[in-house]
């Protein structure tokens, strides 16, 4: 739950919300893609297209036969529906999010047959797919290997100098401090906010995550 939070996250830059598990990293990453509704407060958002939301699995299970062509190219439902034939154009967007990824041998695979970091990176050509100003993510390279996490944070600098916001919840410091802006939580509630350098002192983190100081 978040509590009386007022913050602002700059326009084509990458912000990284940081908290301890329960902080309310997904809920604000909820609010902010319109899943969730406000019990009280509003969310302004300067950005025309519908947000795009990247969680850590997908939500589709994994009885069902879905190819990572198919996963990727549910992405375009938010420009032709569910039920509207793809054009040259959406089979051309589809094609270069999976080559993006590194993906694009795996097109014929199933979603289920994936390593985690295989089928992370479908879920963000996914989401990549939906060509929104907005993409938020939730701990998109978590538990991940080296090779699949510098897929995902190399795609996210892509988009970003190309104009989009983004914004990913994430637990790992040393991607946060590559961040241009930084959220930190703790019990729904913004501790700081600024840059990374600003933010993620060694005194704050200790503050948040309640450690010792050091002797």
């Amino acid at each position: 739950m978040l509590r009386q939070l007022d913050a602002a996250v700059p326009q084509s830059a990458l912000t990284a919300v940081v908290g301890p598990n329960g902080s309310g990293k997904s809920t604000l990453l909820s609010v902010l893609a319109g899943v969730l509704p406000l019990a009280a407060g509003s969310v302004v958002r300067a950005h025309s297209a519908r947000p795009a939301l990247v969680l850590q699995r997908s939500a589709v299970p994994d009885a069902l036969p879905l190819t990572v062509r198919d996963t990727v190219t549910m992405g375009r439902w938010a420009h032709r529906g569910p039920w509207r034939r793809l054009n040259a154009e959406d089979r051309s967007v589809v094609a270069h999010c999976m080559e993006r990824l590194g993906i694009s041998e795996l097109a014929g695979r199933q979603l289920a047959e994936l390593s985690g970091g295989q089928r992370q990176r479908a879920l963000v050509a996914q989401g990549l797919a939906q060509e929104s100003d907005l993409f938020l993510l939730d701990e998109p390279a978590t538990g991940l290997d080296a090779h699949a996490k510098e897929s995902i944070l190399t795609v996210l600098d892509e988009v970003v100098a190309q104009g989009v916001t983004v914004v990913q919840a994430t637990h790992d410091l040393a991607a946060a401090r590559q961040a241009d802006h930084c959220l930190l939580l703790r019990d729904g509630h913004l501790v700081a906010r600024g840059t990374p350098e600003a933010v993620l002192t060694e005194g704050m983190l200790r503050q948040i995550w309640e450690l010792p100081a050091p002797a």
